[in-house]
C-alpha cells in the first residue's frame, strides 16, 4: 500500500470577508461580492473553483499543442455553467475550447481527450471524503 501524503493548505482571515489561502508560497485571496458583505476586492471562492476547472482543462489543451509543436495562437477556452434556480445549484459546465487557425483535423479528437484528463474534474466524479475536526 503507497504512503498517503498531505497537502496543505492554511487559511488566514485578514478581515471583513476577506478569506485568504496560502499554498505553498502562493497567497490566494478571495472576498465577498458586495450584496454578500464583501468589499468584492478579490474573487469569491467559488469563483475560483470555477476557475480551477477551466484552468485545469487549458493546461492539458495547452501541453497537448505544445508536446506535439502545435501553434497555440488563438487557442482560447471558455467555461459555460448553467444554474438551477431553485436549487442554486450548477447543473451543466461546458468548455468551450476555439482552436488555433488551421489546427490539424487528425488532433481533435486527441486534444478533447486531454482535457478530459483534467484533475479537478476527475475529483468531481470520484469526490474524496470530508473530514471536519475543531480543536
Amino acid at each position: 500500500m503507497s504512503e498517503m501524503q498531505a497537502e496543505i493548505v492554511n487559511v488566514e482571515f485578514p478581515g471583513g470577508k476577506r478569506v485568504d489561502a496560502r499554498i505553498g508560497k502562493f497567497l490566494i485571496e478571495t472576498d465577498q461580492s458586495i450584496e454578500h458583505g464583501g468589499d468584492a476586492a478579490a474573487p469569491e471562492p467559488f469563483d475560483l473553483f470555477l476557475a480551477s476547472i477551466a484552468n485545469c482543462a487549458g493546461i492539458f489543451a495547452l501541453s497537448f499543442c505544445q508536446k506535439r509543436e502545435l501553434s497555440t495562437a488563438g487557442l482560447a477556452l471558455q467555461l459555460a455553467c448553467e444554474r438551477d434556480p431553485a436549487k442554486k445549484m450548477i447543473t451543466r459546465m461546458t468548455l468551450e475550447l476555439k482552436l488555433p487557425e488551421g489546427f490539424p483535423e487528425k488532433y481533435r479528437g486527441g486534444i478533447q481527450r486531454a482535457m478530459d484528463l483534467c484533475t479537478v474534474k476527475k475529483h468531481m466524479f470520484d469526490p474524496p471524503e470530508f473530514d471536519i475536526q475543531l480543536r
